[in-house]
């Protein structure tokens, strides 16, 4: 059977998936980490294997004892020294599966808290070229399956490897020729794992990559279902989806495929080995090479290799499905560091964007050339028709969407490529969207500002007009807010928002009618609170409002995604051109 075609996917579809040595280094240093874990583990059934290896020595001193009728009074000795040595390999085997399962445990929390702290590290125009689906599906389904690998594989790896190197140990020291006969079937084993691990890994990443790609779609299709059903792209997205479904079951049936001929092949192997011990060694015994005794205890060791090689090749296996999970967790890290990339720290707090071209849909550009320098401590109003970009040169200069071409710096650092915390440190978008999060008062201004105490809590209500009605709460700052907890007004919300703001305390703002959607009353208030917050600070306003344009030190008209017009609101209106039609006719309408 063919693997399915690997097609390939866009240049800026996908988060990267980490290669082999990068996957391998991370397991190193995730060993280095539980060292100590792993030590107690391997130390446990180390005594448990030990322990296991006294009854095949046992019955084959017994058996040697028998055929040579000296055997009165020593059977007795030998269930005692049994049982035992029974008693101690259970008791050890327990208690190495007890930490080995706890050890697991510890490893996972640590890979889940590494992916998550880079995750959220992420920069934003990583995330938008990304999609959310293929994000969603490393920390959900990729976690899922390689927490099996992680609780319990690892862990059985070692003990297996462990319970391997004694027993042959043991063979080895009961007799050297019988150890030879137990490996009779090893060159088949390594033929055919070899044939099966050349194929599994990149088969098995290929899954995971299909199963990302349905999510992704899924994911796509479900938040922009009323776009696809205004538009009818229904049709289009279902068979898209079934395109997508199809390519990740391909992968699926070739990887149950390549597990349907591997496994029987290494049965049979460990029949030949515990044969080749048992009907060589017979021959050896009737040569008088080695006694009956040893020839027991040989085919008894023979047998014992069966359950550790066993278990190393199906918990590697169930490591070829973890290793390709765990190489796209891994591959979130490969995303270039921004706190180690001199080309991301900003130099200034100028924000420029220079032959900017953006589009949503491949080919379908909605900017087209923009080049606009906002100087630092400057007000700049974008302005035009309904449609005609400004929103989304808003969020481009916003750090949230990254450009198609050209570039948009701060500080001469590429905005998009920033870690999200930075690009929030520096400038926030603020819209008419507001959350209220599940929690105390307090909670969701921290949010901003985790280190902030209850004086700068304070400061900040008291900055956007809002201390009078949070402290008219129940419990104050203490008090529970969002679902379940004390409604806020639509108002409040958004005061709420741009406390934040003050303490976060970033330099450049993008304002996108952050009022619109109040009432005007309560718009009239916000618009105060809100010019507090812009004090000192660097704004770009996307002014459907056209007295937002005209306290603008210089006016951006935007008109299908060109500027064309450029310069103060005089100048402007003095030029009879598109802002001075756009000014008349807003100041007729009122």
């Amino acid at each position: 059977m063919k693997p399915p075609l690997i097609k390939e996917q866009g240049p800026a579809t996908m988060l990267p998936v980490a290669s082999s040595p990068a996957v391998r280094a991370y397991g190193r240093l995730l060993a280095r980490r539980h060292r100590g874990g792993f030590a107690t583990v391997v130390g446990l059934h180390t005594v448990a294997t030990l322990a296991g290896l006294v009854g095949p020595a046992v019955l084959g001193s017994l058996v040697e004892s028998l055929a040579a009728g000296t055997a009165q009074g020593r059977i007795g000795s030998a269930v005692a020294w049994y049982l035992a040595a029974l008693s101690v390999q259970a008791a050890f085997t327990g208690l190495s599966r007890l930490r080995g399962g706890v050890l697991g445990e510890e490893v996972l929390a640590d890979l889940r808290e590494d992916f998550l702290v880079r995750s959220v590290a992420l920069p934003p125009g990583v995330l938008e070229r990304a999609g959310t689906g293929d994000l969603v599906s490393r920390g959900t389904t990729d976690i899922d399956r390689l927490a099996k690998s992680v609780r319990e594989a690892v862990p059985e790896l070692a003990v297996a490897m462990v319970s391997v190197v004694l027993v042959l140990g043991a063979l080895v020291i009961t007799s050297p020729l019988l150890a030879l006969t137990a490996l009779i079937g090893l060159p088949l084993l390594l033929a055919t794992s070899r044939w099966y691990f050349r194929r599994a890994p990149q088969s098995y990443r290929s899954e995971s990559a299909g199963y990302a790609a349905v999510n992704t779609v899924l994911a796509e299709t479900v938040d922009a279902g009323r776009t696809v059903e205004a538009l009818r792209l229904g049709d289009e997205r279902v068979a898209l989806t079934d395109r997508k479904i199809r390519e990740w079951t391909d992968w699926e049936r070739y990887t149950l495929w390549l597990r349907s001929v591997w496994f029987p092949t290494v049965d049979s192997t460990y029949a030949l080995a515990v044969l080749g011990t048992l009907l060589i060694g017979g021959l050896f015994a009737f040569r008088g090479w080695v006694d009956v005794g040893r020839l027991t205890a040989g085919v008894l060791y023979a047998q014992a290799l069966v359950h550790p090689v066993s278990m190393i090749l199906r918990w590697y296996d169930e490591l070829q499905i973890g290793q390709a999970s765990l190489a796209r967790l891994v591959g979130v890290r490969e995303v270039t560091d921004p706190e180690t990339d001199d080309a991301l720290r900003p130099e200034g707090r100028r924000v420029e964007a220079v032959d900017v071209r953006f589009g949503y849909r491949e080919g379908a550009d909605v900017l087209h050339g923009i080049t606009l320098d906002v100087a630092p401590g400057s007000r700049v109003a974008l302005v035009g028709p309904s449609g005609a970009g400004k929103s989304t040169l808003g969020r481009l200069l916003a750090g949230i969407y990254a450009p198609g071409r050209g570039r948009v710096t701060l500080g001469g650092a590429p905005l998009a490529r920033m870690p999200a915390e930075r690009v929030r440190a520096e400038v926030a978008l603020v819209n008419q969207e507001h959350h209220v999060f599940v929690g105390t008062l307090r909670d969701n201004l921290r949010l901003a500002r985790a280190d902030a105490d209850d004086t700068e809590l304070r400061a900040a209500l008291t900055a956007v007009d809002a201390a009078e009605w949070a402290d008219a709460l129940p419990e104050g700052l203490d008090t529970e807010v969002g679902s379940g907890g004390a409604a806020l007004t639509p108002a409040q919300a958004q005061q709420l928002a741009l406390a934040r703001l003050v303490l976060a305390d970033p330099h450049t703002l993008v304002l996108d009618e952050a009022t619109s959607l109040l009432d005007p009353r309560a718009a009239r208030h916000l618009e105060r609170s809100l010019s507090r917050v812009l004090a000192g600070r660097t704004v770009v306003a996307i002014a459907h409002r056209l007295h937002t344009a005209h306290d603008a030190d210089v006016i951006a008209v935007v008109e299908q995604g060109r500027i064309s017009e450029y310069g103060p609101h005089p100048e402007l209106v003095a030029a009879g051109g598109p802002y001075a039609a756009l000014w008349r006719s807003w100041r007729d309408e009122r």
